[in-house]
């Protein structure tokens, strides 16, 4: 049975975040979802908004639009904004482990971790809008 697609507007805030959070914690509750792919879900959706809050809306403002929808075999999230074009993909570098921990970049770690916990991750910019699309498989 696949469900209709549900969605949120929420500011670009920390507050907005915890709408986001609830948004999906409801999302993955319907699902029926395993703990390990909620918290897989949760914890990308999580770091891809969190990013768009403080890095893509960095002087304030703006709004995150999430969609999401069960189907089947899978459950998909995904967010849309108006922040400046930025392919989380372009930063999905695995941490050098013989790398010593002060010496390594700081940030990009959690996109790797968030993408790398999805079984499927979707970029497009579209008519000024960044849209990337998470998956899990149920």
């Amino acid at each position: 049975m696949t469900e209709r697609a549900s969605a949120l507007r929420a500011p670009a805030s920390f507050p907005g975040l915890e709408q986001i959070t609830r948004f999906v914690l409801g999302l993955v509750r319907r699902a029926s979802l395993p703990d390990q792919a909620g918290y897989r879900l949760r914890l990308a959706v999580d770091e891809l908004a969190t990013n768009t809050v403080t890095h893509g809306y960095r002087d304030g403002g703006g709004e995150i639009t999430v969609y999401g929808g069960v189907e089947p075999d899978r459950v998909w999230i995904r967010l849309e904004d108006q922040a400046d074009c930025f392919d989380p993909r372009t930063r999905l570098h695995p941490p050098d482990p013989a790398t010593p921990l002060q010496d390594r970049p700081i940030g990009g770690l959690g996109i790797y971790l968030a993408l790398t916990s999805l079984d499927e991750f979707d970029y497009a910019y579209v008519s000024g809008r960044n849209v990337m699309t998470l998956t899990v498989r149920r």
